[in-house]
């Protein structure tokens, strides 16, 4: 089995913290635990390791081989670069594949798609960030004198932009609708799904988004597009004069289906058709994550849900990936691994913000739930069926 954990967080953001708490400090309060990497990732990998160190011990207790009291190998690989974007990750995959080589790869890392309901996913939305640029002329101009004569680069690129998606957010782009793998097994993982990031977490657009698809859908089986930043002018000290350059940083978050070699140039492509010649595409140096998912069909997937709906009582939420980004490319492309993720955190963490945490009673069931699939896994009969 291989496993992975990321030690790196983002930047502590000390200042926003609230009174009482921060970054650097792991502090409980309540059933929070609050800290810069409590939820991600510190914490989750933190779980599994104090898991398998739980089930080490029962079986050595029961008089098992040294050597031999887990039942399996373990392999971990650990990196410090996962936040900005694991340079590196994938060539050190690469050349040590033969050293990496598993049967299945267990992790966790993201959110639960419930704080209280135990969770699996299977490989995570590709990402890919560009700006959009509208650069028309050097300088800005009086608006008095020149509005109505010369083209607002703002204007150019809101409009440009407006293709791009409908009213609602659905996208325009033929390209990056992945129809061909919006499969039954996708559908029927999606149908019980309830979407919930627990307190704080803001409240779902029911109008916003592809028509037709559930919240599940279109977070875990579609493809998204946001603008994360807009600037034109100056926004903290506008004046009356028309600027001269407009540009917007955007993101696509795609699922597997979408040809991620056919995004920008798509975008081109459209652009193009829509009379938008003037906008530059600006590709961006990081951000970028390909689509990976596992079939829900696959053996290892209901092997693991088993185990932990044996473990929990209850029943595991199946998601086809994660509506984020991780490296899994790596464990699936490169290594060519089955990847099953338990995520022990959820999406009201305020991962990547002020005030991270992690929720005590979602830790302590992620550690009983881990150390019954470690468990599971060293029985003789340890594996799915199909594999042994």
């Amino acid at each position: 089995m291989l496993s992975y954990g990321h030690g790196d967080v983002i930047r502590g953001q000390d200042a926003q913290w609230r009174a009482g708490i921060a970054p650097w400090a792991l502090k409980a309060e309540g059933e929070r635990l609050y800290g810069r990497g409590s939820a991600d990732n510190k914490g989750q990998h933190s779980v599994n390791l104090a898991a398998l160190e739980a089930v080490l011990a029962a079986r050595r207790a029961q008089g098992r081989a040294a050597g031999r009291e887990l039942g399996f190998n373990v392999k971990l690989l650990f990196e410090m670069g996962e936040e900005v974007g694991s340079p590196g990750l994938a060539a050190i995959a690469a050349r040590e594949k033969a050293r990496l080589r598993a049967d299945v790869f267990i992790a966790s890392d993201g959110p639960r798609v419930q704080p209280m309901r135990p969770t699996v996913f299977l490989g995570s939305r590709g990402a890919i960030n560009f700006d959009l640029v509208v650069d028309l002329r050097d300088g800005a101009h009086h608006s008095g004198n020149w509005g109505g004569l010369i083209a607002n680069p703002g204007l150019v690129l809101a409009q440009a932009l407006a293709t791009v998606t409908d009213a609602r957010g659905a996208i325009k782009v033929p390209e990056w609708r992945p129809v061909s793998s919006f499969t039954p097994a996708v559908r029927a993982a999606c149908a019980d799904l309830v979407v919930d990031g627990g307190e704080g977490a803001p409240a779902i657009d029911a109008d916003w988004g592809e028509p037709g698809l559930s919240a599940a859908e279109r977070v875990y089986a579609w493809s998204s597009f946001e603008v994360l930043a807009m600037v034109t002018g100056n926004p903290e000290r506008p004046v009356n004069a028309i600027p001269g350059r407009a540009h917007a940083h955007c993101q696509l978050r795609y699922v597997v289906g979408v040809d991620p070699q056919d995004i920008l140039p798509a975008l081109r492509r459209h652009l193009d058709a829509q009379g938008f010649g003037n906008v530059r595409i600006a590709p961006y140096k990081d951000g970028f994550f390909p689509a990976t998912r596992l079939s829900p069909d696959d053996p290892w997937v209901r092997w693991a849900v088993d185990s932990i709906d044996r473990s929990t009582g209850k029943k595991t939420a199946v998601l086809p990936n994660l509506g984020g980004s991780l490296p899994n490319d790596v464990f699936a492309d490169i290594l060519g691994l089955p990847t099953v993720w338990v995520p022990h955190s959820y999406a009201g963490c305020s991962q990547h913000a002020p005030n991270e945490h992690l929720l005590g009673p979602v830790a302590r069931e992620a550690l009983g739930l881990m150390a019954g699939l470690w468990w599971d896994l060293g029985e003789p009969d340890g594996v799915p069926v199909c594999l042994r």
